[in-house]
Formats: structure tokens, C-alpha cells, sequence
């Protein structure tokens, strides 16, 4: 039989990461599971001192305090994580890069960042799982559920906070491929449409191009390869709205095979026969500044399989 493991006090000593953060804050990311109420009543009730004394959920955390948490039985939303630990342990051979403050994944595509939305769990829950002594996994930026690649989660606060800022001030080059349909011209290297985000009564998503009330965006394009009837562009979002790039191949008369909502049916019934049964565009590689060595940092990840398998079977046309 399984032991049930009692739950324990525990003792968490604060460092220059947490340091300045409200107590009740600090709280919720750490005790996963713990609802926001019992926080507060644990706070309350003395069941949470900082260096042996009572405090307030307005407290804010200072360098070298010690935090005693009395046992808590954590009721985590474990059951759907676990339905598919499979999916979760694959995830441990799609890490490209880790450090002491940050993991770069190559997300499969299918997969959602995080859980919500009638989805029980995401990337992040999952790395959760797979890294229960992390204090603190964030994502830094996000991808569609079903664009694969590069996915940078931090490990850290303040590598949380820089490169939100090199997002902010566009330091991170994200670079994706893309599989769209028909010729596309080496002479079209820019898309400006603006977009804007429509939520349809169904609760769906969808973007479209409106140049007079949507927000400006700005994709770079470069062929990589022609095909018979298809194009391998890469593509570099300027901008980071929601949908950019698929929406910008769209506009252009050159829609991404498997898309579902902005795509071609007959292109995608093309695609499927060569192997394409999902969106193809995936997230290449990624560059950023190390927040920590400040060294520039370029990852990879490379196509999975069967998008790579489906290239082979297209047939290569002249690029010039």
C-alpha cells in the first residue's frame, strides 16, 4: 500500500529574488493549490509566521527572512496532469536549453502554454509536475496552441522582469517557418496590415485585417524554399499580436497549410497527403540577451518529424 505522506511544516528562507514582494503575493505562487482565501486565514491565525512572528498579507518580504509554514494539505489539480503523464514526460526531452534561471522548450504543437479555457492543463503545469522543487516556472512570452518551438520559461523573477523588458524594447528576435500555399515572392519581405482581435458569439477568436481601427503590425518575410503549389517562408514578427503572422500569409493570397481557422480547404487537403495534419509554423529559433551572463543567447528547435518527413515528399521548385 501507499503511504500517504502527512504533510510537513515547512521553512523558506527569502532571497534578493523574492525580496519586495507583498507576503500574500509570494504566497499564492508558492503554495500551489492553496486557495486565496486559506492564505489569508492562515496568515490570520498565525499559521504563517516571518521570522517567528505574526504578519500581515500587506507585508512586503525583505532579504534573509524566514517564512514557517505549518503543515498544509495542498489540494493541487493533479488528476489531469497525471491522466497524461506520458505527454508530460516527453515534454523532459523537448528542453533545448536549461540553466539555474531559465528553460527553453521546443513545445509541441497541440499543446496550450497553460491550462484554462476547458483545457485542464498546459506547458507550464506540465513543467510544473516535472520540476516540483522549482519555486517559481513563468512563461515569459506565449504561442498558439497549435504553433511548435522555441518557448522560454523563467526559472527566476528577475529574469522574468528582463526579458519582458527586451520584449518591450524589441531585443527578442523570434523567427518562425512557415508552409503557405502557392509562390510566394522573394520581392514581398514586408506585410503592414493592422489588425484587429473580433471574439465571435461562439467565444472564438478571430483576426482580421481592418487598416483603420485595428492595431499596427509589421511581419518580415523570407523564402527559404519554393515548392510545386507551396512556399517554405521564414518570418519574422515585428510586432507580436495575436494571429500575426498567420493572418499577414493570409492577406497576401498565401494562407499556412493545416490552419484551420485562416486557411485553404484544398491546399489543406494537398498538405494532408504529404503528411501535413497540423498548422505548420513553427517557432525556429529565438534570440535574446542572458539575463544573468548577458552573453547573446541563440536557440534552435528543430522541425518534428513528420513536418520535416512531409518537406521530402514536396516537390522542389526553381527559387529564382
Amino acid at each position: 500500500m501507499n503511504e500517504i505522506k502527512k504533510p510537513q511544516v515547512r521553512f523558506i528562507t527569502i532571497d534578493s529574488e523574492d525580496a519586495g514582494q507583498r507576503i500574500d503575493n509570494f504566497l499564492l505562487k508558492t503554495l500551489k493549490g492553496v486557495p486565496k482565501s486559506m492564505i489569508y486565514r492562515l496568515l490570520r491565525k498565525g499559521e504563517i509566521r516571518v521570522n517567528k512572528k505574526r504578519t500581515k498579507p500587506e507585508y512586503k518580504l525583505v532579504d534573509e527572512d524566514v517564512l514557517r509554514i505549518a503543515p498544509i494539505r495542498v489540494s493541487e489539480k493533479t488528476n489531469e496532469v497525471s491522466t497524461q503523464l506520458n505527454v508530460v514526460a516527453n515534454l523532459e526531452g523537448q528542453i533545448l536549453f536549461e540553466d539555474e534561471i531559465l528553460i527553453v522548450l521546443n513545445k509541441p504543437s497541440g499543446m496550450a502554454v497553460h491550462g484554462g479555457s476547458g483545457i485542464g492543463f498546459g506547458v507550464i503545469e506540465a513543467l510544473r509536475a516535472l520540476r516540483p522543487e522549482a519555486r517559481m516556472l513563468e512563461l515569459v512570452h506565449r504561442l498558439d496552441r497549435d504553433t511548435s518551438g522555441c518557448l522560454v520559461i523563467a526559472k527566476k523573477r528577475s529574469a522574468l522582469r528582463n526579458l519582458h523588458e527586451q520584449l518591450r524594447n524589441k531585443k527578442v528576435q523570434k523567427f518562425y517557418h512557415a508552409l503557405v500555399k502557392g509562390r510566394w515572392s522573394p520581392k514581398l519581405t514586408r506585410v503592414t496590415e493592422s489588425l484587429k482581435k473580433n471574439d465571435l458569439k461562439s467565444g472564438e477568436r478571430v483576426v482580421i485585417v481592418d487598416n483603420i481601427n485595428g492595431k499596427e503590425s509589421e511581419t518580415r518575410y523570407k523564402v527559404i524554399q519554393h515548392y510545386n503549389n507551396a512556399t517554405l517562408v521564414r518570418a519574422f514578427p515585428v510586432t507580436g499580436r495575436t494571429h500575426q503572422i498567420r493572418v499577414h500569409c493570409q492577406v497576401k493570397g498565401h494562407p499556412i497549410a493545416g490552419d484551420p481557422k485562416y486557411g485553404n480547404e484544398d491546399f489543406d487537403s494537398d498538405m494532408k497527403n504529404v503528411g501535413v495534419k497540423r498548422l505548420f509554423l513553427h517557432a525556429a529559433s529565438i534570440e535574446f540577451t542572458h539575463p544573468r551572463t548577458e552573453q547573446k543567447l541563440k536557440i534552435e528547435a528543430p522541425l518534428d518529424k513528420n513536418l520535416a518527413k512531409a518537406l521530402k515528399k514536396l516537390t522542389v521548385a526553381n527559387n529564382g
